[in-house]
C-alpha cells in the first residue's frame, strides 16, 4: 500500500521582491489607474506648494508664473477630478499670496492664472470623454485616424486597372466626414468601392466616420452588391443618433468583363467618360434617400460598361458645392476638369481637386476607376 504525498505546489515566485509586483499586477485596473491618479495629483498638488513658497521666499528668482507650468503638466497626466483639485489648490494659494504682505502679485498675472486653470479643467473635462489622459488620448486619436486611411486602402487591382482616390478634411483637420471603403470579392472578380459623407465636418463626424467606415467594411464584400445601401441604412437607423445620416455611392465593377453597376444614396451622381467618345456621362440612378434618413428606402441601380480608356469618377458634395452657387455649375467645372486632366495624362485625383479649387471650409474627396 503507498501513501499519496503532496507535493506542495509550485510558487511562481523566484526573486525577493516579486510578491510585491505580483501583487501590483493582479490589482484591477480601474484600481491601478486610481493609485497613479492620486499618486500624480499628490506630486503636482506638493509642487505647487514649493513654488508658492519659493514666490514668498525667494521671489526674485521664483516667479509666480511657474504655477501655471504646474496647471500645464496636470492637463498632460490629470483625469478631471485631480485636475479640479490641482486648479482649486493654485487658485487658493495665488489668493493667499495677494491678500498677505510678503509678495506682491500683479493684476494681470492673477486674470492669467485664473483663465489658465479654468482653461485647463475645461480641456481635460472634454477630453474625459474618451476614458483616457495625457499623451494617451493623443495616441487614440492618431491611431483612430489611422484605421479610418486603412479602410479606404484600395486592394490590389489586376493589370489595366487603376483606382486614385483623395480623401481631404475641411481646413486641414485630422478627421473627415468623407471615407472610402473597398473590397475585392467572388474570387477576385468583383471589386467594390463605397464613397460616404458623413453629417458633420472634420472632427465632430471623425468617430462616426471610423464607425461607420468599420461596419461598412464588414458588410461590403460579405452580402450580395443590391444589398449593400440597404443594411447600410438599417446599420444608421439602428444608432439612433441624432445626427445619424449620410449620404454614399456604391460602385460594383467586374474586373474580368467591365461591366459595372452603380447605386446612390442621398449622394451626387458618379461620372462615366468614355475614352471612344470623348463625352461624359453623368449617370442617373434615380437616387434614393440618404442612409439613415427613412425606413425600406429603394435604391436605383445603373448598369454600364467600362471599355478600354473608359473612367468612373466619384466624388464628394464638398467638390461642387458653394455658398450662393448653382450645384450644377459646380458639377460642370469639375467634369471639365477632370476631363483636362484625365485626357491630358497630367496627374490624377489629387490634379483635379487642385484644379477645381474648391473652398477649405468641407470636406472633400474624388475617387476615379480607370480601365487602362
Amino acid at each position: 500500500m503507498t501513501t499519496a504525498v503532496r507535493v506542495p505546489r509550485r510558487t511562481r515566485q523566484t526573486r525577493p521582491g516579486a510578491p510585491r509586483r505580483m501583487r501590483w499586477l493582479r490589482l484591477p485596473r480601474r484600481r491601478r489607474l486610481v493609485n497613479r491618479q492620486v499618486a500624480a495629483t499628490t506630486l503636482l498638488v506638493a509642487s505647487a506648494l514649493v513654488v508658492t513658497t519659493g514666490i514668498v521666499v525667494e521671489p526674485v528668482w521664483v516667479s509666480p508664473a511657474a504655477l501655471l507650468f504646474i496647471i500645464l503638466l496636470g492637463v498632460f497626466v490629470l483625469r478631471l477630478p485631480g485636475m479640479i483639485l490641482l486648479a482649486a489648490t493654485v487658485l487658493g494659494l495665488m489668493a493667499a499670496i495677494a491678500l498677505g504682505d510678503r509678495a506682491e502679485l500683479e493684476p494681470g498675472l492673477l486674470v492669467v492664472q485664473v483663465l489658465g486653470a479654468l482653461s485647463g479643467v475645461l480641456f481635460v473635462r472634454n477630453r474625459s470623454r474618451l476614458g483616457l489622459q495625457g499623451a494617451a488620448s493623443d495616441l487614440m486619436l492618431v491611431d483612430l485616424r489611422d484605421r479610418l486611411v486603412a479602410h479606404g486602402r484600395i486592394p490590389p487591382l489586376p493589370e489595366r486597372w487603376r483606382v486614385d482616390s483623395l480623401v481631404r478634411s475641411a481646413y486641414a483637420e485630422a478627421f473627415s466626414g468623407d471615407f472610402v471603403v473597398a473590397s475585392r470579392s467572388q474570387q477576385g472578380l468583383l471589386l467594390e468601392i463605397v464613397l460616404v459623407d458623413v453629417s458633420g465636418k472634420g472632427q465632430e463626424a471623425g468617430v462616426r466616420s471610423l464607425l461607420l467606415s468599420g461596419a461598412f467594411g464588414g458588410l461590403l464584400g460579405a452580402m450580395p452588391r443590391e444589398s449593400f445601401l440597404v443594411a447600410a441604412n438599417n446599420y444608421l437607423l439602428a444608432q439612433n443618433w441624432s445626427e445619424g445620416f449620410a449620404t454614399a455611392v456604391h460602385l460594383t465593377v467586374r474586373l474580368d468583363t467591365g461591366q459595372f453597376w452603380v447605386s446612390t444614396a442621398g449622394h451626387p451622381p458618379a461620372l462615366h467618360m468614355h475614352a471612344g467618345s470623348g463625352r461624359i456621362e453623368m449617370i442617373d440612378t434615380t437616387g434614393g434617400p440618404a442612409l439613415g434618413v427613412v425606413n425600406a428606402p429603394v435604391f436605383g441601380v445603373h448598369t454600364g460598361q467600362l471599355e478600354a480608356g473608359d473612367t468612373i469618377m466619384m466624388y464628394t458634395d464638398g467638390l461642387v458645392e458653394a455658398p450662393g452657387a448653382d450645384v450644377d455649375l459646380g458639377i460642370d467645372r469639375l467634369m471639365g476638369e477632370a476631363e483636362r486632366v484625365i485626357s491630358t495624362r497630367t496627374g490624377g485625383a489629387d490634379a483635379v481637386v487642385a484644379g477645381v479649387r474648391a473652398g477649405e471650409g468641407d470636406d472633400r474627396a474624388l475617387i476615379l476607376v480607370h480601365r487602362d
